[in-house]
């Protein structure tokens, strides 16, 4: 009779658990696209690039989630003044960033609106090319050409969902490591979320 039992109990939580874990968080996985603003406070002037990136992620409960972000921001044209100082010239400067981070999402529950903190650790590439845009890209995640430094990125923002569509606003410090130094930047994304 105890055997017939425990059969019962483990078929029934074989087929309760996946409703169970169902309720406890509709939405298991998120990714999304988003534009980015760099500010490269590295160089002298200081550099601003815009780029776009991709972040997928996975929830480990409805507080918390492990997420991966990569992001290339393109060259910029940059102003030169000359010693005469009247005329000018915009010039590519050809520098082109790379950042790939991965760490945990703290969030403010499952809702349609959460605030969120996030620590990843990751890296910086920067390489300097002639090239287009897809070659570039293709160049830097290769981390073949130019200088690849330690990154961490400390950040925070807002999510707003409409069901499993939504918007995700986000700031933070893109620190890296190089010359014995760190150097902060400024990274703002913006872009759409979609979680599943």
């Amino acid at each position: 009779m105890m055997k017939r039992f425990i059969q019962f109990g483990i078929l029934a939580l074989v087929f309760t658990a996946p409703v169970l874990w169902a309720q406890a968080s509709e939405d298991h996985f998120e990714v999304g696209a988003f534009a980015e603003y760099y500010r490269y406070a590295y160089a002298n002037p200081v550099e601003n690039f815009i780029g776009l990136g991709g972040r997928g992620a996975f929830n480990v409960n409805e507080w918390a989630q492990i997420e991966a972000e990569m992001a290339y921001d393109f060259q910029r044209n940059y102003t030169a003044t000359f010693t005469n100082g009247v005329t000018s010239v915009s010039v590519p400067s050809h520098l082109r960033t790379l950042h790939a981070f991965f760490g945990p999402k703290f969030q403010t529950g499952s809702g349609p609106v959460r605030v969120f903190i996030t620590g990843k650790v990751g890296f910086d590439n920067f390489s300097v090319t002639n090239s287009g845009p897809v070659a570039g890209f293709n160049n830097s995640v290769g981390i073949t050409a130019g200088t690849t430094a330690f990154a961490v990125y400390p950040g925070g923002g807002i999510e707003a969902f409409a069901g499993p569509i939504g918007i995700r606003m986000e700031a933070g410090d893109d620190i890296f490591f190089i010359n014995g130094g760190a150097h902060n930047n400024l990274r703002v994304s913006v872009g759409p979320q979609f979680r599943f």
